[in-house]
């Protein structure tokens, strides 16, 4: 016996009652943090008192 496939499963056309809600509810719950995340990188995404550094790294060292 192998993993289910979508084909097998009852609801793979349509989907009802609590199922609905459950998917709603993670796909509302995903675009809200992501709204909040965007917010907050946009008011708190700029630094104002960088340090500045002249030298580059030309080469890392591996052991």
């Amino acid at each position: 016996m192998g993993e289910p496939t979508l084909e097998h499963m009852d609801d793979y056309n349509t989907l009802t009652g609590e199922k609905r809600r459950t998917v709603w509810a993670v796909i509302i719950a995903g675009l809200l943090i992501g709204v909040i995340y965007a917010g907050a990188k946009t008011m708190y995404g700029t630094v104002d008192d960088e340090t500045a550094t002249a030298e580059k790294i030309g080469r890392i060292p591996v052991k």
